[in-house]
């Protein structure tokens, strides 16, 4: 670990640069790869959801493939910033640990500088991440069903917040309101942590929470009322989903996922896939994915590639429909 923590040390000290010109990339094979340290690139800050997987995958990947994992963290523009380093990187020992939102979301709000899609290809899906509906426990609505009819009978007087325009939260949250036919103000805020904090103060009414609200839904300081998956979600079975409560087909989960920049040799794809889907299985991977209120999701790349076109079609129509912009 401290060799981990040195390595990273001197990445982020010295800019995070390349590590050398991948001159060789189409000769790589499987015996012979990975060669030195593979460099891991995060997108989005410390504690966020792709760190903690991300985190949680790097001594499974650094026992699978015999090579140091070195962890950097590359934030900015909604994880795009780390994301454009991957696509970029020459060095063919770089991987990126993202957010579903940055491949399926981000690019229909705001132009990117890169192609997702032409610039970097899909390797192993981690984990189905979900938003929690939750809102003030002081609200008189007991589920979801009175909480609809609430919001019906006040149009316009209740909140809810984000991390900001055109995040994840958001765009969730004007999919929900499109098909409960209801009216909400949305609150943009800078991160989910600021939206927590209002919510359990009474200054907005509910929220699409990423998780981080657990403690105080155990506490009872608010209510969860639904999961926008199409499974119920392991932490809270008795939570019912939103496809299930009248909202068929509801599905606001992304898949937070490892990609490697286009060119990677298949057999290189084919093994990192490999361990990832191992590490899925491992008790102390596992227990930090459903942690979080997520689902481990073992696939081929072919299958992730399969969810994330799914994920993008569905939430490139709500962000055409509703207009939603970048803050």
């Amino acid at each position: 670990m401290k060799t981990l923590l040195s390595r990273r040390r001197l990445l982020v000290a010295a800019g995070a640069p390349l590590l050398a010109p991948f001159a060789a990339r189409p000769a790589l094979a499987q015996s012979a790869w990975p060669t030195r340290p593979v460099r891991m690139i995060i997108n989005l800050p410390p504690g966020s959801s792709p760190d903690v997987l991300g985190r949680a995958l790097a001594q499974p990947l650094q026992e699978g493939l015999g090579q140091s994992i070195v962890i950097e963290t590359r934030t900015g523009v909604g994880g795009a910033i780390g994301a454009e380093a991957a696509a970029k990187a020459t060095d063919g020992h770089t991987i990126l640990m993202t957010a579903g939102s940055v491949i399926s979301v981000n690019p229909f709000v705001n132009p990117l500088p890169f192609d997702p899609n032409r610039d970097l290809v899909p390797v192993a899906a981690v984990a189905r991440v979900a938003l929690f509906l939750v809102m003030r426990a002081d609200l008189p609505p007991k589920n979801l069903k009175e909480f609809v009819a609430y919001l019906k009978a006040n149009p316009g007087r209740l909140s809810y917040g984000s991390p900001g325009n055109g995040s994840s939260p958001h765009v969730v949250g004007e999919m929900f309101k499109a098909q409960a036919g209801v009216f909400s103000v949305h609150i943009p805020y800078r991160g989910s942590a600021p939206a927590l904090q209002d919510l359990l103060g009474g200054q907005i009414d509910y929220a699409f929470d990423p998780g981080i609200a657990f403690p105080h839904v155990r506490s009872g300081k608010l209510r969860m009322l639904a999961v926008p998956l199409m499974q119920r979600s392991s932490q809270f079975p008795d939570v019912p989903t939103l496809h299930e409560s009248g909202f068929p087909g509801f599905d606001g989960g992304t898949t937070h996922s490892v990609y490697m920049p286009a060119g990677t040799p298949a057999d290189v794809v084919a093994r990192v896939n490999r361990e990832v889907n191992r590490a899925l299985t491992l008790p102390a991977v596992r227990t930090a994915i459903t942690g979080i209120g997520a689902e481990p999701t073992p696939m081929t790349p072919q299958q992730l590639a399969q969810v994330m076109a799914e994920d993008a079609k569905r939430y490139s129509a709500i962000i055409r429909e509703r207009k939603i912009k970048p803050d």
